[in-house]
């Protein structure tokens, strides 16, 4: 099972977009994938279920607020037991032998991390402050050692755009960080901020882990950046407009995360009505065999489940 953390500290990047498609495009291939909603604006949990669906189904018992609304993140229910089967997208799969199931979030998210942070002053001791540490960072990392998440080929965490509690157990539980931007200026401003952040995170876990008092159950952790991917890009005679090609090779050059040779172009004949039929935009245009958008996504998949030695059933 490989575990991906997709964030962005800026958002309206199309990390929700680039989430539900990759992962449903994975699916697609054949792989059993996983979608897990930490953004507390539930935009992908509304993705594949309409807001009477959540509101009716999950609101109160099926979502990722609840895990965390606890003592201890997970004290109270299972992870597993979270997780739903949105039932469009995966007729929408067809004969295709991969599955999409997801952990729905909730608007009231926004909340924990504060209640978090809390809870991490609740010892007195320096053993004990490591150790209420390590166990709150790392309980996204230990939930998904559940032997019922193990028939998954890939973890999509949808992260919020920010480097809260909630944001850093998913970096905890990620091998691999895939940062979605627009080649504009605020959309890279915070790369490099952003990458300096995850080395410290990493850095003091793992300190706290070689403390021998401290660790408990956790093991050090080392998560790879996959990559820039950018989104929404604009596409003038087969590339990307002038201003942004500009952002793109500055970042290129420049920044210490490295660039996906893979984009996806603005489009709003694909994505802008994401949410709508509960079918991500790629799998409603898959028998357009002409497809810009359609190949420009097939070839990013190749390149993200390629790093991620995952093949499934390719096309």
């Amino acid at each position: 099972m490989r575990v991906v953390a997709i964030m962005n500290y800026k958002g309206g990047v199309g990390k929700t977009t680039l989430t539900a498609n990759l992962g449903a495009v994975a699916a697609r291939r054949g792989l059993r994938v996983l979608l897990l909603d930490l953004d507390p604006q539930t935009n992908l949990t509304f993705s594949f279920f309409s807001i009477d669906d959540w509101h009716d189904r999950l609101k109160d018992e099926r979502t990722i607020r609840r895990w965390y609304d606890a003592d201890m993140p997970g004290r109270d229910v299972s992870l597993a037991d979270l997780v739903v089967t949105p039932e469009r997208v995966n007729q929408a799969l067809g004969k295709s032998t991969g599955q999409l199931d997801l952990i729905p979030s909730h608007l009231g998210l926004i909340d924990i991390d504060l209640e978090l942070a809390a809870r991490l002053g609740g010892t007195t001791t320096l053993d004990g402050s490591k150790r209420r540490f390590l166990d709150l960072h790392g309980c996204l990392r230990s939930a998904l050692q559940d032997s019922r998440f193990s028939d998954y080929d890939l973890v999509l965490i949808d992260c919020a755009p920010n480097f809260g509690l909630v944001t850093k157990t998913a970096i905890v539980a990620s091998e691999h960080i895939l940062v979605p931007a627009k080649a504009d200026y605020l959309s890279t401003l915070g790369l490099d901020y952003l990458v300096g952040n995850c080395a410290g995170l990493v850095e003091q876990f793992n300190d706290y882990v070689n403390h021998k008092r401290g660790s408990g159950d956790h093991g050090p952790i080392d998560p790879a950046f996959l990559g820039v991917v950018f989104t929404m890009v604009q596409i003038y005679s087969q590339q990307p407009v002038l201003a942004q090609h500009a952002y793109i090779e500055e970042v290129n050059l420049n920044s210490r995360v490295p660039v996906l040779k893979s984009t996806v172009r603005n489009s709003t004949n694909h994505f802008g009505n994401a949410g709508e039929s509960g079918i991500p935009g790629i799998l409603r245009a898959s028998t357009k065999t002409n497809d810009d958008v359609v190949k420009e996504f097939d070839q990013l998949a190749d390149e993200v489940l390629g790093a991620l030695e995952l093949s499934g059933d390719h096309r």
